[in-house]
């Protein structure tokens, strides 16, 4: 038996599976939905000045978390660089015919193989007009090297999908700390999820979603990568979408994003108010204003199911 092929038919099954969460959340209230109690809210920071370069070597104390805008006592934070649970997602479409997949694998092999460490773990997917798991969580990341060697560029593009289907996996992750990482080149053409939907499913979880957006000179108008849409995504969750103009910058794109997993921040604090299954807008600010801060924008209070 094939066990990848189990995995990847598991993994689009989860579309359906979503498709009956989203008629949920988009049809009642919060509060009949999706609840759990939350103690400690963690959230992970990126620091960076007016050029946007990392800032490191901060303290607690630099810090202020408002949640709904009443400040909130710090009651956990580090430095340090802690393991990362990440998700990969490739566009494998049409689009990526000939060299431009070439330049992707390679600079997947070396994000995996090189930039990440061995205590991270690393889920892969590839994506066309339907979402495929590559590789289930696996440690260290080095072992999924050459793992999307065997994938031939066809079909659409069903980005929105993609993200819905992964979005699950990271309720089986190991690690508090998480990302996603986003490549592709052309336009959302074939989901059956839109920005909206995708957009209100990734809110619910907590991973930092980076994207890679190649826009080549020569794209078709039609099917141009939309940057503006990623960045809706990513932005939300406090990842950013870099938009590079050819397959070959993918490397040091996906270089750029290890050194921000290098020099994130992780505080932690409990709310001043208790569970309500209610949506709470978290802003991260700096004593010194110079510094910018990026983190996810919020979290659902959910109150906990007595059994």
């Amino acid at each position: 038996m094939n066990h990848d092929d189990d995995d990847g038919r598991e993994f689009r099954s989860v579309l359906l599976a979503v498709v009956l969460v989203v008629f949920v959340v988009v049809s009642v209230p919060a509060a009949q939905t999706f609840r759990a109690r939350v103690d400690t809210v963690q959230v992970t920071v990126t620091v960076v000045d007016a050029d946007g370069r990392l800032i490191t070597g901060l303290t607690r104390d630099d810090f202020e978390i408002l949640e709904n805008d009443v400040p909130q006592t710090i009651t956990q934070f580090t430095d340090q660089r802690v393991p990362v649970s990440l998700g990969v997602l490739l566009d494998a479409s049409d689009s990526m015919r000939g060299q431009p997949i070439v330049d992707a694998r390679g600079a997947v092999d070396r994000f995996v193989g090189g930039l990440l460490e061995s205590g991270d773990e690393v889920f892969m997917a590839a994506f066309n007009h339907k979402p495929t798991l590559v590789a289930p969580w696996t440690q260290p990341p080095v072992m999924l090297r050459g793992r999307f060697d065997t994938f031939r560029p066809t079909g659409g593009t069903a980005i929105y999908d993609a993200l819905v289907a992964a979005a699950p996996m990271f309720d089986h992750r190991i690690h508090t700390r998480a990302a996603m990482v986003v490549v592709s080149d052309g336009a959302d053409t074939a989901s059956d999820f839109t920005l909206r939907q995708a957009r209100e499913i990734l809110r619910r979880t907590d991973p930092f979603v980076y994207a890679i957006a190649i826009d080549a000179p020569g794209a078709l108008a039609s099917t141009r990568v939309n940057p503006e849409a990623l960045r809706d995504i990513t932005g939300q969750s406090g990842g950013y979408t870099e938009v590079v103009r050819a397959a070959e910058d993918l490397g040091p794109a996906t270089e750029r994003i290890a050194n921000e997993l290098n020099k994130q921040y992780m505080l932690g604090y409990v709310s001043s108010r208790p569970p309500a299954d209610d949506w709470r807008a978290i802003r991260v600010k700096m004593k010194d204003r110079s510094y910018f801060t990026r983190a996810r924008r919020g979290y659902y209070a959910l109150r906990r199911i007595d059994p």
